[in-house]
């Protein structure tokens, strides 16, 4: 039989499909494939190669065809276009793995930008997880691969992200020469010499979480078993000392509240009204800058404090805040002044921080300064005081301890309220 003449594709793909898929040797209406084919006048083997031939040629084809379909090439290495939605897309190789990844633009200009930071990226990446492999990395290639599950760590917000590399920032400036170091070779002595020089002039907090960001980068090289141990554990930590709360008194704060709301500017009594507020709910100022009208529930009498739109607050929760008899006239007053509508879609809280205005109140009626999270803990005193248990103030505030740290902190109460309940102890 010539080649190509007397094979048509349909009718092998029917045989085909019988051969596969029925036995036809235990078939009676059917004869077997090979019988089939010496009946047509042609070699089995020719048959079986048009086969394999046919399928081989229609698949690449295919495969092509969509292939072209979906992407346009362009004239920049390893930059595609999706011709469906025009956005650029990064196709790179790397280690023999191919890597795609959205550019989020249909820009070009913006997408070369944002291709040359992804190709940085994997490369090094790459050439980290490469040291990580071997066992022999310098603290570099142990910061990158760090750097890069902290930033894959789910479990932690941006803010403690941010804060980590604030504190990797400050330890390669108080040690230039560790980021090239061979981190097999980084000594004890080397942790102990830099940590009694750093420790001079940084504060405890600063400290303690600059030593425990080294110590996890260390950990990389332990991991890797670029060495035996991680040296940065013989460093000591410095004790936190808590520093006295000096709130204001009752009649203090009242003073200092007209003194912000008579003020001068625009933002006087906008700021004068975040004071209460914060005093009277307890909340920190990120959430109270994100706490709208429609959050405050007149009947159930609480206010739902729910914190940054996709981590919720510092603990992640949303918690309800009681709207005590300050704080319901508080919220009263601005919706009647705003109107019902414009006071349920819009944040309570006009103005997000006030510390300019009450250090200035401050200072005009010799008061000790004192911060927007002050505030927090002036809540707090103000509850307990009132006779509210530790556990529920606690769990007012957000904390998950059952009310350990409000004990701690909160446990003090003030002088005068101390002095007066010792009057009620008598052993007569």
């Amino acid at each position: 039989m010539a080649e190509g003449v007397g094979f048509e594709p349909t009718v092998a793909l029917r045989l085909l499909l019988i051969s596969s898929q029925v036995p036809l040797t235990t078939q009676p209406p059917f004869q077997p494939i090979d019988s089939i084919i010496c009946n047509a006048g042609f070699h089995i083997s020719e048959f079986a190669f048009s086969i394999l031939e046919f399928y081989t040629i229609r698949m690449n084809v295919t495969s092509t065809d969509e292939s072209e379909a979906r992407w346009q090439k362009t004239p920049v290495a390893n930059l595609m276009r999706h011709r469906q939605s025009g956005n650029y897309y990064a196709r790179i190789r790397l280690r023999g793995k191919l890597i795609w990844k959205s550019l989020k633009t249909d820009t070009i200009s913006v997408a070369k930008l944002r291709l040359g930071d992804f190709h940085k990226t994997e490369r090094q990446r790459a050439n980290a997880t490469k040291a990580v492999a071997r066992g022999k990395m310098t603290f570099a290639d142990a910061l990158q691969t760090y750097r890069e599950r902290l930033k894959g760590d789910h479990s932690l917000k941006q803010r403690s992200k941010n804060y980590r590399e604030e504190r990797i920032t400050a330890l390669l400036k108080s040690w230039p020469e560790l980021k090239d170091a061979d981190a097999a070779q980084i000594s004890k002595n080397d942790c102990l010499v830099w940590a009694a020089d750093y420790g001079q002039n940084s504060s405890p907090t600063a400290f303690n979480n600059t030593i425990g960001t080294l110590k996890m980068i260390l950990d990389v090289a332990v991991e890797a078993g670029a060495r035996y141990e991680n040296p940065a554990v013989h460093i000591k930590r410095k004790k936190v000392r808590r520093k006295p709360l000096q709130l204001p008194s009752q009649t203090q704060f009242l003073e200092l509240v007209k003194t912000i709301r008579n003020g001068d500017g625009g933002w006087a009594e906008r700021c004068a009204d975040l004071v209460h507020f914060l005093a009277y709910s307890g909340c920190r100022k990120g959430e109270a800058a994100r706490v709208n009208g429609s959050d405050c529930d007149f009947e159930k009498g609480e206010i739902a404090v729910l914190g940054d739109p996709a981590t919720g607050t510092k603990n992640w929760d949303v918690r309800r805040v009681p709207m005590i008899p300050d704080m319901r006239a508080l919220l009263l007053r601005l919706k009647q002044e705003r109107g019902e509508k414009e006071f349920a879609s819009k944040p309570v809280m006009l103005v997000h921080e006030c510390q300019g205005a009450i250090d200035t109140a401050c200072k005009k009626l010799g008061i000790t300064r004192f911060t927007h999270h002050d505030l927090r803990h002036l809540f707090a005193t103000r509850c307990i005081e009132s006779g509210v248990d530790v556990p529920t103030v606690s769990r007012w505030l957000g904390h998950k301890d059952g009310g350990a740290l409000a004990m701690k902190v909160y446990g003090h109460l003030r002088d005068q309220h101390s002095v007066a309940m010792a009057q009620k102890v008598t052993f007569s």
